[in-house]
């Protein structure tokens, strides 16, 4: 059974910075695609970050890209998201996820959903 357990969220003042992880357990976990999406209320879910199984390879959404950084660690079966020069708009849940393809902006490449974690920036 797999598992992906956010942790990190919180309410931040706009201009902050924020690190979500994502801890995985189940499986051999570490050749897996991971992303980051994320769903405003009254929005679609939506992608935020990706990351290839060696961490060699990421891809952002434009609306992040320079201002948050995804990453690995392997070894321990997490994934983090580090998000500065936080903005409002940029308040949403946020899901990790875990696929067997490559990187991609699509849910459906994704099996594998956390539950969320709530990040809230205040204006």
């Amino acid at each position: 059974q797999v598992q992906l357990v956010e942790s990190g969220g919180g309410l931040i003042q706009a201009g902050g910075s924020l690190r979500l992880s994502c801890a995985a357990s189940g499986l051999t976990f570490s050749r897996y695609t991971r992303g980051w999406f994320r769903q405003a209320p009254g929005k679609e879910r939506e992608f935020v970050a990706g990351i290839s199984w060696s961490g060699g390879s990421t891809v952002y959404a434009d609306s992040v890209k320079g201002r948050f950084t995804i990453s690995r660690d392997n070894a321990k079966y997490t994934v983090y998201l580090q998000m500065n020069s936080l903005k409002p708009e940029d308040t949403a849940v946020y899901y990790c996820a875990a696929g067997y393809a490559g990187i991609t902006t699509s849910r459906t490449g994704y099996a594998y959903w956390g539950q969320g974690t709530q990040v809230t920036v205040s204006s």
